[in-house]
């Protein structure tokens, strides 16, 4: 984030400085996992101030910190999957509750955080901004306004973009 002399502000600075925000987002995340699922808020808050000091970049924004906050916990929830399967022989994935997912695509029906994944990045494959979208908005609860701010884009088109994600996901992922 650019201070009043127009330096930047590290992730580490900001993740200090926006901690509570970030230890909710961490908690609503973990929310939507499994009630007994292994990695708990203050593990997940912690290992992204680790991702962020081995990587620490600086951001011209708080906007721009928590889009590349939330990637950095998408990769981490799925991380955290894939090794739970890895030690399980022939484990499967832990699925998640869509509904809890706010994509509204089928309800009742459960998809592995793997799963959720491996369609994201089909579609940043197709569409980027799409992708881009649902990584901000689930996994770091920006508003509309907030990602139409970050991606440089007005909010109908981010409300459109939702919209296609969406479908798209849903298609995709029955």
């Amino acid at each position: 984030m650019t201070t009043g002399e127009g330096k930047h502000t590290s992730g580490k600075e900001l993740l200090v400085l926006l901690y509570r925000g970030i230890r909710l987002l961490a908690r609503q995340r973990l929310s939507t996992e499994r009630p007994n699922h292994t990695l708990n808020t203050t593990a997940l808050v912690n290992e992204l101030y680790l991702r962020l000091a081995h990587n620490d970049r600086p951001f011209r924004s708080e906007g721009e910190f928590v889009a590349a906050a939330s990637k950095i916990i998408r990769h981490i929830l799925v991380d955290h999957a894939r090794a739970r399967n890895r030690q399980k022989r022939g484990g499967s994935e832990v699925p998640l509750q869509l509904a809890s997912l706010q994509f509204d695509i089928y309800e009742g029906h459960s998809i592995g955080v793997e799963a959720l994944d491996r369609a994201l990045t089909e579609l940043a494959n197709i569409d980027e901004r799409q992708a881009r979208v649902v990584e901000m908005r689930f996994f770091g609860g920006l508003s509309m306004l907030e990602i139409a701010h970050e991606l440089g884009v007005s909010s109908k088109t981010v409300n459109r973009d939702w919209a296609l994600a969406r479908s798209w996901l849903k298609a995709s992922l029955q």
